[in-house]
């Protein structure tokens, strides 16, 4: 009788109760206002999303060429996870080393599928239903998608430009420091492109010590600097890696988006965790592209200091052509972005200044409330667009 059915609609399928708790993902909605003011024949100019325009490094690409075409390795083709290269996890410590002096332990490093996908796993790997995870506001939408996927809820701590953009820990109610597993700090910060000292990061460290709270910082933009100015790292603070991991990722200071590969270290519980859902989900990063990771890693400072200066020059043409059109902006020292206040005659609604942007000009910005409520009133825009 089951093949003599007679033909409806397509079903619909009934989806979790987890995803009509997730927010319309930032930057999902931008590319279908693109693709849709295109479709209508709109020269866009899009200044949304921060994916490089420059190609990986030519030593980089030449060592996956070399390892994908390398018919001595008979693993070259095999799952990352069956296969993995040493020589990446042994460029990470030896990077963290050189860069931060921070000594890493074998059972502190895994490898990942840059920080977004470790992002949202890390949730899944220490959390349970109920649980508490605080974030902080602006910031990115992974976060709060992390502790979704979990079934677990996310506290917001908002983060305030008379502060410099800095977390609070004082604001963090008591009841929550209580019961919570972990907390995300970013900085260098998207979208803010706020910078924290190792006396902030000392605040974090003691705040996770007295709480037990897993301190997890998003180390994404660390390589973005300008100026002189150097970030530092949470696992440089005495016995962090205690209490605190790292997500570290190639894609921005690289130009190696979408290779996705990346890592988190520090506190080996954790690391072991994360490491146990990705031993259940996906296979992990190609042979080659390990490879290709621990080559950027080892040559860093060659790599880096050239992708750095084109993004100084942007930095300096958009704030300066901004600022001579009526902005107040100081020139960010870090990350690939521009963060600034929306134009007054917007009463702060940054997602009426976006779509009148991209209606009257063809030009795409991010609007600041897609990074949470406290992101209202201004906007981002990414540097990782050709000069002209």
């Amino acid at each position: 009788m089951y093949l003599n059915y007679e033909r409806s609609k397509t079903m619909d399928v009934k989806l979790s109760e987890r995803l009509g708790q997730l927010p319309p993902y930032l930057f999902a909605d931008l590319r279908r206002k693109i693709a849709a003011a295109r479709a209508e024949g709109v020269d866009v100019i899009t200044l949304g999303i921060g994916d490089p325009d420059y190609p990986t490094p030519d030593p980089v690409i030449q060592e996956l060429s070399r390892a994908a075409l390398d018919a001595s390795d008979p693993n070259r083709h095999r799952y990352g996870c069956d296969a993995p290269a040493p020589e990446f996890a042994k460029a990470i410590q030896s990077f963290y080393k050189r860069r931060w002096d921070v000594e890493l332990g074998d059972d502190q490093v895994v490898c990942t599928m840059g920080s977004k996908d470790a992002i949202a796993k890390m949730g899944m790997a220490i959390m349970n239903p109920g649980d508490i995870g605080i974030i902080p506001e602006p910031g990115y939408p992974t976060y709060n998608i992390s502790h979704v996927f979990a079934g677990a809820r996310s506290h917001i701590i908002p983060l305030r430009p008379e502060k410099d953009w800095l977390f609070d820990f004082d604001e963090v109610p008591g009841e929550v420091a209580e019961k919570a597993k972990i907390l995300w700090l970013n900085y260098p910060n998207n979208p803010t492109c706020a910078n924290a000292t190792i006396e902030f990061f000392e605040k974090a460290v003691a705040f996770g010590r007295l709480h037990n709270i897993l301190i997890a910082h998003d180390s994404a933009y660390s390589e973005n600097t300008y100026d002189g100015y150097k970030a530092p790292s949470i696992l440089q603070v005495p016995g962090a890696d205690e209490v605190a991991v790292e997500f570290f990722s190639l894609s921005k200071a690289f130009n190696m988006t979408g290779w996705r590969v990346g890592c988190v270290v520090g506190n080996a519980s954790a690391v072991k965790a994360l490491s146990t859902v990705k031993d259940n989900i996906d296979n992990g990063t190609l042979r080659a592209v390990q490879f290709a990771a621990a080559k950027a890693l080892d040559t860093a400072e060659d790599i880096i200091p050239p992708i750095c200066e084109v993004y100084k020059r942007r930095r300096d043409l958009v704030v300066d052509t901004l600022n001579a059109n009526g902005w107040s902006i100081e020139k960010p020292e870090s990350t690939i972005y521009i963060w600034a206040p929306v134009p007054d005659e917007y009463d702060g609604d940054s997602g009426k200044y976006a779509a009148d942007l991209l209606d009257k000009t063809g030009v795409v910005v991010t609007p600041g409330r897609g990074y949470g409520q406290t992101g209202e009133g201004y906007f981002r825009i990414s540097l990782t667009y050709p000069d002209a």
